[in-house]
């Protein structure tokens, strides 16, 4: 049931035009995120994109092992035809371009999580 999420920075006024880019994105490959012997480690269960103002967040649901999403999701088609699409509205720059660039705007834009639950974790009081 885990979840994270990643901030962008964007100019305010674009939210139509993010609304398209996201709304025409390809899917993922894989939800599917391996290690370096092609073990699964982690699965993407989906996301979700919000956008207010100047603040777009991205909502990831993941299971298993978060390290490697990162990684998994610089190598996804879906994601760098995303990435090349929004560099308009940004209010920051960023290098996406390389694996290890994602990796730290991945880390650096992350959310810090308070508290996660879930009706599976916290049963509905009677």
């Amino acid at each position: 049931m885990p979840y994270a999420m990643i901030t962008f920075r964007v100019e305010p006024g674009h939210e139509d035009e993010l609304a398209e880019i996201f709304g025409d994105a390809p899917a993922l490959e894989s939800p599917v995120v391996t290690d370096e012997h092609g073990r699964e480690t982690a699965r993407l269960l989906g996301t979700g994109v919000f956008v207010k103002d100047d603040v777009l967040v991205r909502v990831i649901h993941y299971e298993g092992d978060f390290s490697g999403i990162a990684r998994h999701l610089a190598s996804q088609h879906h994601v760098h035809a995303v990435e090349d699409r929004i560099v308009p509205y940004l209010a920051d720059s960023r290098d996406t371009g390389t694996a290890e660039g994602f990796a730290a705007f991945f880390r650096d834009a992350m959310m810090r999580c308070l508290t996660q639950s879930s009706s599976e974790t916290q049963p509905a009081r009677m």
